[in-house]
Parts: structure tokens; sequence; C-alpha cells
């Protein structure tokens, strides 16, 4: 049986706010986002007790207008007219009714219904499954601004770092590991960190402290800053991203300095993954470029990698380059693993094809246009898809053709035959 959608949602929220108030061990990743957004529990990784539903919380965070009268038939929940308060009279009757309105879907995604619902011999639900999958309060931007407001108050000079990087919580990060095609080798230098990552003070115990500092070289549009990305979301880290060009200052003594800070608002944001791209515009030949204060610049590059460590610090780093040639024996060396990029194979370019065009429908053989496409990378596939789409729908239509896809292909290569055009 299948009851009414909002009504559903809106006695979720209220079971869910008896369920937490009575059980003092759940906390903040117990609750949903959406009931910590109600409970107004955004911004505190404790949450006070006890919490409260009222109709204008359900109005703002569910969109669902006067929730006490669409609810009003339940025998099971009381609304009190000072303060607007939904609440449940009768936990048992309360939670049977749920259940047999079809509210197991919402269980199976609530770890604080779920811890309930657990005890209940039919449903099968296991509480630390549904909190696992639960997005974590440590992902989210609140958690993350609340910290860095923190850290700037104990120490100012951090606030210079945070004008060099862009920061992102992994609940902003919309690159997932799923939508990523990804080769062997670079699955399987996921994995090891994953691992590393689990095993932190096993490795600490013995000493093995050189984990975690990945080199990503390749040409452009091959994946190297989504991965990086994705991997900030898979592992629940934040990401603090910096092109190198935007950190050495006009002032060029400024740099080392410039240098330092970063690497220290990555510790302290720890865990955290430190994402370097354009690695090599300091971390080049010193041979070619003999300023004085650059050298000092690349000195000081150099020395904050040697400090830093996954295992130590809790800092994934993260170069990036597509210059590999240019950074020296100095720089190469301090990176644990280096991972290639490598322009897509006929059978990653359909493996990236399909996922791009999985929610499209889009008529043609795609192992044909595999084929068509050698020399693309994975944001020129996306490019092409993009426009064939566009295409179609210039023409009033929403799938895409054999015609469409060949303007995305021209399209495509005419931006490269652009770029290489010598206009002096």
């Amino acid at each position: 049986m299948s009851g009414d959608p909002d009504i559903l949602r809106i006695m979720e929220v209220i079971l869910t706010a008896e369920i937490f108030n009575k059980n003092p061990d759940l906390d903040i990743n117990d609750l949903t986002p959406t009931c910590r957004e109600i409970f107004g529990s955004t911004g505190a990784k404790d949450v006070k007790r006890p919490v409260y539903v009222s109709d204008g919380l359900i109005k703002r965070s569910l969109e669902i207008a006067d929730a006490h009268l669409k609810i009003s038939a339940n025998p099971f929940v009381a609304y009190e007219d000072f303060g607007q308060r939904l609440k449940i009279t009768a936990l048992k009757p309360a939670s049977e009714w749920f259940l047999s309105q079809g509210g197991r879907a919402l269980i199976e995604k609530n770890p604080a219904l779920a811890f309930f619902y657990e005890g209940v011999d039919s449903t099968g639900i296991s509480y630390q499954t549904v909190r696992r999958e639960n997005p974590p309060y440590e992902d989210t931007k609140a958690y993350l601004d609340t910290k860095i407001s923190k850290l700037v108050g104990e120490d100012e000079k951090l606030r210079g770092a945070l004008d060099l990087v862009i920061v992102c919580a992994p609940d902003e990060v919309e690159q997932q590991m799923e939508d990523m095609v990804c080769s062997a080798e670079q699955k399987a230098i996921i994995d090891k960190i994953h691992h590393a990552l689990h095993h932190r003070e096993f490795l600490r115990r013995h000493k093995i402290f050189e984990v975690g500092k990945l080199l990503f070289i390749g040409p452009p549009g091959t994946g190297k800053t989504s991965l990086a990305l994705a991997m900030s979301h898979s592992m629940h880290m934040p990401i603090l991203e910096v092109r190198l060009s935007m950190i050495t200052s006009q002032y060029l003594g400024e740099t080392s300095k410039n240098i330092d800070k970063i690497f220290d608002l990555a510790k302290k944001l720890s865990p955290s993954i430190l994402f370097i791209d354009e690695f090599d515009f300091v971390a080049k030949s010193r041979v070619t470029d003999d300023h004085g204060a650059m050298k000092r610049a690349v000195n000081a590059l150099l020395k904050n990698i040697d400090k830093i460590s996954l295992i130590k610090n809790g800092v994934l780093l993260i170069g990036a380059t597509n210059h590999p040639q240019l950074l020296d024996e100095a720089a190469w060396r301090r990176f644990d693993e280096v991972v290639e990029f490598a322009l897509p194979a006929e059978e990653m370019r359909k493996e990236i094809i399909v996922r791009v065009t999985s929610s499209m429908d889009c008529a043609g053989d795609l192992q044909e246009l595999a084929a068509r496409t050698e020399g693309f990378s994975g944001a020129d596939i996306r490019l092409m898809i993009k426009e064939a789409l566009l295409s179609a729908l210039i023409d009033k239509r929403e799938t895409i053709e054999q015609r469409d896809i060949d303007k995305g292909i021209r399209m495509v290569k005419n931006r490269e035959a652009i770029r290489h055009l010598n206009w002096l």
C-alpha cells in the first residue's frame, strides 16, 4: 500500500524528531541532510535536543504548505497552535502506520528511522547499512565553513591562504566516481589510497609515510581535474584546488610565503586533498630559469612536499601537469605515484560515450562513433555530444540523430584546427 507522498514525507520528519529526541546516542550523522536543515543543525556538529518540527520549517525545506492540515486525519499526530509544532502522540502505532502506507523507501535512507525499525523483525532493515550510506555531515559545506571560520579566528594568516585556493566540500563536488571512466592503473591507485586511509594508524606504527603523493600527467581534457574532484567525493575529504600561476605574486618574494600558507591550510583542514594544477609552472627545470626568487619558490614547494604526508598529516597531495617534461628531477622524484592520463582508446571512448548519453535518446551505432572519434579526449567527446544534443533541440527534436553527431564531430575538429593556427 502506498500513501500520499507529501504526507509520508511530513511523517518521516515528525517520526525522525520523536526517535532522535528519545535516543541520545543518535548524532547528526543519523539525520538525513533534509532533517538537519529542518532541525536547524547545519551549522554545528552537536545537535541541541529537543528538536522540533513546525509548519514553517516543513514549508521551507520540503516546500509543502500547511503541513498540519495535510496530516490532520492522522490520529497519531498532534498540532500545537502555539509555535505551530507537530509531534507524535503514540510512537508505536505511528511507526506501524508509516510502514503500512509505503514508508519503507524513506526508512532505508534515514538512519534515525532505521535505528528504530531495525528492532522490528518483519523489516530486515540494517541501521549500520543505512547510516553508512547517509551523506555524512563532515562532507557538507556548512561543516567546512564552520571549521574554516574557527581556523581563521585562531590564525589570521590563514585568511590569506583562502584567497589563493578554491576550497570545496565533498558534497559540493558534482563529479562522482561512478561517472568516471578510469583505466585499470588509475583504479588500482585509487584503491591503494583507500586502503592507506583505512589503515593509517597501522602504516604510522610501521613508519610507512611515503604514501599519497600522486602526479597526474597527460594532455588537456583527459580527466585529471575531474578524477581529483571525484576522489574528494568518494573519500569524504574536502579539496583545495590551486593553480600555481595564481600564487606567484607580482612580488616574487611573496611566492614562497604563499606556498607555505597553502600547505599549512591543507594540514589544518585534514583529512583533505591538496590538488595543485599547472604543477610545471613553478616546479620547472631550474636550469632554464635563473631568477633567484623563482628558485626560492621552487625550493619552498619541494620542501613543503617533503614535509606533507597522507599518513602523518591526513593530506593527499595531487599534482597535475600537461607538460611532465618541464619538471625537474627533484620535483619528479618526490611523487610516489605517477598516474598517466592518455587519450582514450576506442573501447574507453565507447564507454565514455555510453556514460554521457545514458540519459539521452541517441540513435546510431556507438561502437562506430567510438571508432570515428580517434584522437578525441574525454572532454572532446562530452563537447561533441553537447553540440549534437543542441543541434537536435534547435531542430525541435529530443532524439540525437546521425546528422547531429556529424555536426558535433565537425565542431570539435574545427576547434582543434583553429587552436593550431599560426596567426603571426
